[in-house]
Parts: structure tokens; sequence; C-alpha cells
């Protein structure tokens, strides 16, 4: 997938939103599929899963800034896969409910004069285990996709908290993005 090519499927899951379900495996002849997407306010991120051949797979997140009512892509950030990428694992394989496996940060105000005074757009790639149907990002709910793979975005200096929730809307865990090697006190 070309820069081109790229940009175009970003503006397209902006605008459309995800594929419900999530694909679960790459089409003929695609060697990404669309992973996640979150948006907060003015700040947007989509994430890709890429394989090549008999490569490793690699996920990217693309993060976006909405100015005079279009987004406008501002950079991205990528790592590789966690192994079989679109299975999902039960919390008792991942020793929690929530992993953080990437994130990305890029400046939104880089057309400033003055060094000083940057505002950033970051972003988290999470793995939910099975148990989990949801995860809240302060008022946001988002549904966690079939593989599991979940992407925050966020635009203030502090990072959110994000609550992994059961079926019954149960916290099951919740993870500081600040401070993600440190859980959160679950509520309940």
């Amino acid at each position: 997938m070309n820069d081109h090519e790229v940009h175009e499927e970003c503006m397209r899951l902006l605008r459309d939103g995800l594929p419900v379900p999530a694909p679960a495996a790459f089409d003929e002849g695609r060697d990404y599929l669309p992973l996640g997407l979150d948006m907060d306010g003015d700040v947007a991120v989509v994430t890709f899963l890429h394989q090549w051949g008999d490569a490793s797979a690699f996920i990217e997140g693309w993060t976006f800034h909405r100015r005079d009512g279009e987004w406008r892509e501002l950079g991205g950030a990528g790592g590789s896969a966690p192994a079989e990428p679109l299975a999902r694992r039960s919390s008792g394989e991942m020793g929690r409910h929530l992993l953080k496996y990437g994130s990305g940060r890029t400046v939104r105000n880089a057309n400033r004069l003055l060094p000083w005074g940057a505002k950033w757009v970051n972003e988290a790639r999470l793995r939910a285990s099975a148990e989990v149907v949801r995860v809240r990002v302060g008022n946001r709910i988002l549904d966690v996709p079939e593989h599991g793979h979940v992407v925050v975005v966020w635009g203030a200096r502090r990072g959110p908290v994000v609550e992994a929730l059961a079926a019954d809307g149960s916290v099951l865990d919740a993870m500081d993005l600040d401070h993600p090697a440190v859980a959160a006190r679950p509520q309940g």
C-alpha cells in the first residue's frame, strides 16, 4: 500500500467508520486490514495491520487533526504486531484484560512561529482480552472488534484512563495511559 492509498483509506474510514464486523482475514490482493479507529473532538487515529508474504506482521497508526472542517494527516508510527495478531486471547493468556503494545505522538500545530507551545496528538494501541466487549475512555465508549485491537487518541496533556468493560458493563480492568505499567484501580 503506497502513501496515496494509505491516505485515501484513512479518509474513507474517518468518513464511514470501521467495517462491521471487523475483517478477520486479508482479502485477495490486499496486504493490509483496518484494525482500529478513534476520534476525540478534533483529533483522530486510524490503525492498520500489514502482512507482506511470510514476513512478520506490522501495525501502524496514523493521526489526524480536523482544521477548517477537514481532516489533515499529521503523521504515523508503527511497530511489530503480536504473534497471531487476529487471534483473540483470554485474560489468563495475556496476564490482564488490557495490554498496551504501541504508541505514537505527533505535533498538531507545526505551523507555529516559535518552538514553545506545541500541541500534541497522542495515540495508544491496546489489545483487549476475549472477556472485554467495550472500553471506556472518559465519556467515550468504544466497541472492541473480534480481533481485540483497540486504538485510543487524545489531545490533552495527560493521557486518559481506559477501562475494560464486560458485556454487563462491569469494569474488568483499567489502565492509566500516562503510567501503563501500573494498573488503575477498577471502580466497582
